[in-house]
């Protein structure tokens, strides 16, 4: 049983707990109150505020909807200003650009393209939305007269920039300088930068909007002129330069052309010189043409439009070309006219010609590719030409050799080199300097095919066909021309100085390589004839040397006396000697033979024949009493005998 004490406490401390707990649900509940009471009036607040909300929106809506029609507007009515604008301004381009069209594009070129560009826009925009007005007739006027100075403009830089290159630049440009291993190109600035973007650029615009093509033909007439003069000028500084100084080359770049003959075609008094400069001169203008026109063709190839370049091209090298393929047919035409007289010498002036254009053939063919078939077909023409006459010339030289009359006051007294022989060997020396083309030249004229198509070898075995031809013809002609003379042995010296000096031209020349090309024993032949010549000579002397031998010689003892008959006979072979020794010797003193080497040679076996004869018969005749004035007929000691032999073949003895 629990204390009561115990269960008042215990009963005190559940109702104070209880009292708390009461105190707490108040708080909670008064706290519920409130919030309910804060939740309706927020509730209320929000209601409020969405019904606001809605206010507003359904006010907003259409002020926002009335703004947007608003700008919408004012951007139609700024467009349209700005349309206006543009528009009004295509009514005032006429005028805005009339100054500067009249001053025309010269200096501000930039600027001037500019309005013609407005112009253009306002025939545009004429054409397609008023066509029938006014203002559309104005300003394509006006378009027309500002293409119309444009292309006056173009003309007018091209007319006063294009100017001939120098003559010195030109041969600097196609001279080679051999000593170098990397050759310098020389570059041909034919316009200045500035010009030539300024014609550059309006060539394109003209192309472009301008729809004209005139200005291409302006462009070929105006550089065609310039390349003709150029060439002109090439012509005449050799004209003047070449005769005075010899200068021909440009003192910046020392040379010695690879194509250039190195010895001159054959020398005709009073007309070598010219004819050498001429010859040059054409040379070299041949080559300065292939470099001009690949010049030409690079500046070209910038201001004319590429489906257009070609055609400008051939028609811009035109006019030179076809001067300088006149210069070439005058040449053929003189060297034909040569022919007619005989004077073939002259056709060898085309050799170094012919030999050039050969050479250079594959770069002109290479510059004129794409031209017409006319513009190219006319190297290969005049190359056929020249090919053709050279051949004729050769072949009618090889039959004037065969045909030259015997003339009796055309034969050289003294038996020396007739002339004949030395022009003939000159001929033939000369072709020595071009002997490939020589030999192309005569294949070019066989029946099979063209030239092109003989090798080198070939080439060089007809030409020694040729050279032998030649020597044959001039040995047949030699020994007929011989017979003119009556004496035997002036006609032996004539035909031994002939042979002799033929010999020894084929031996310097080197003609006698080309020569055993097909006559492998030529030489020997050669030395056979001339000794055989030597043995005709020698038995001039028979008729002096006759009356040293013993023939009819009196067989006597020392000590005896002759009979009158057989002191005669003694008499008579001295008698004979020195007459005998004594004509010849004035004969032949007058005759000559130029080569030092045969002369001494000749005089040497003579004297030494006579001289030995001599002796001989004087031992046999020293004991013999045949006369009581032995100083009458022993005239001459035995090296007087041979002084006198000396003295053969010796014009200032």
């Amino acid at each position: 049983m629990i204390p009561t004490e115990d269960a008042s406490a215990r009963k005190r401390e559940i109702e104070e707990k209880l009292k708390q707990e009461q105190e707490t649900l108040s708080f909670i509940r008064e706290n519920l109150e409130k919030s309910d009471q804060l939740t309706k009036g927020m509730v209320s607040i929000l209601s409020s505020f969405e019904s606001r909300l809605m206010q507003l929106e359904n006010s907003i809506i259409p002020v926002h909807k009335q703004t947007e029609n608003l700008q919408r507007l004012q951007e139609n009515v700024d467009k349209t200003l700005s349309c206006m604008d543009h528009v009004i301004s295509y009514y005032h381009v006429a005028k805005d650009t009339d100054r500067i069209i009249r001053e025309g594009p010269t200096g501000r070129l930039d600027e001037y393209l500019a309005c013609i560009a407005k112009i253009q826009k306002a025939v545009e925009y004429f054409q397609d939305n008023n066509p029938d007005s006014p203002e559309l007739n104005t300003v394509k006027a006006r378009f027309e007269k500002g293409k119309e100075l444009l292309e006056a403009e173009f003309r007018s830089l091209l007319t006063r920039y294009s100017k001939p290159v120098p003559p010195i630049l030109i041969l600097d440009a196609i001279s080679v300088d051999e000593e170098l291993e990397v050759q310098e190109e020389v570059v041909l600035e034919h316009l200045p930068e500035a010009v030539l973007q300024d014609i550059i650029c309006i060539a394109g615009w003209l192309v472009e909007y301008g729809r004209n093509q005139d200005f291409m033909n302006v462009y070929f007439q105006i550089r065609s002129n310039q390349l003709d003069r150029s060439i002109k000028g090439l012509k005449d500084h050799f004209r003047k330069n070449s005769a005075s100084s010899g200068i021909l080359y440009s003192p910046a770049i020392q040379t010695k052309r690879k194509d250039t003959p190195t010895k001159k075609a054959p020398k005709r008094p009073g007309k070598d010189d010219v004819l050498d400069i001429e010859i040059d001169s054409y040379i070299h203008c041949i080559s300065a043409f292939v470099k001009l026109a690949q010049s030409e063709y690079a500046l070209l190839t910038e201001i004319i439009p590429e489906h257009h370049q070609k055609k400008t091209f051939d028609s811009l090298i035109q006019e030179a070309l076809d001067n300088l393929m006149l210069e070439g047919d005058n040449i053929v035409s003189a060297a034909r006219r040569a022919i007619m007289r005989h004077d073939y010498s002259a056709v060898l002036t085309i050799f170094p010609i012919l030999r050039h254009l050969k050479m250079n053939k594959s770069e002109f063919d290479s510059t004129l590719q794409g031209t017409a078939a006319s513009t190219k077909n006319k190297l290969p023409t005049l190359i056929t030409s020249m090919e053709t006459i050279g051949a004729k010339a050769l072949e009618e030289f090889a039959d004037s050799i065969k045909n030259d009359p015997d003339k009796e006051y055309n034969m050289p007294k003294d038996g020396t080199v007739h002339e004949l022989t030395s022009n003939a060997i000159l001929f033939l020396q000369q072709l020595l300097d071009f002997h490939e083309t020589a030999g192309a030249m005569l294949a070019s004229q066989g029946t099979n095919s063209s030239a092109s198509s003989y090798t080198s070898d070939f080439n060089k075995r007809l030409l020694s066909t040729y050279i032998c031809k030649v020597l044959g013809n001039l040995q047949l002609n030699l020994l007929s021309k011989s017979k003119v003379y009556e004496d035997s042995a002036l006609s032996a010296i004539f035909l031994h100085n002939n042979y002799n000096y033929i010999l020894k031209s084929l031996e310097k020349s080197e003609l006698i390589q080309l020569v055993t090309v097909t006559q492998k024993k030529a030489e020997t032949s050669y030395r056979e004839l001339i000794e055989q010549q030597i043995q005709m000579y020698q038995r001039s002397w028979q008729k002096v040397t006759e009356h040293l031998t013993d023939r009819n010689m009196p067989v006597f003892q020392p000590g005896t006396k002759l009979k009158d008959k057989e002191r005669q006979v003694i008499k008579d072979k001295f008698k004979g000697f020195n007459d005998g020794l004594e004509e010849l010797c004035k004969i032949q003193k007058g005759w000559a033979i130029p080569d030092k080497e045969q002369r001494d040679f000749i005089r040497q076996a003579q004297k030494k024949v006579v001289s030995d004869a001599y002796r001989a018969f004087l031992q046999r005749c020293a004991n013999i009493s045949f006369t009581k004035n032995p100083e009458k007929y022993h005239k001459y000691r035995p090296e007087e005998v041979e002084e006198m032999i000396e003295k053969l073949f010796d014009t200032s003895a």
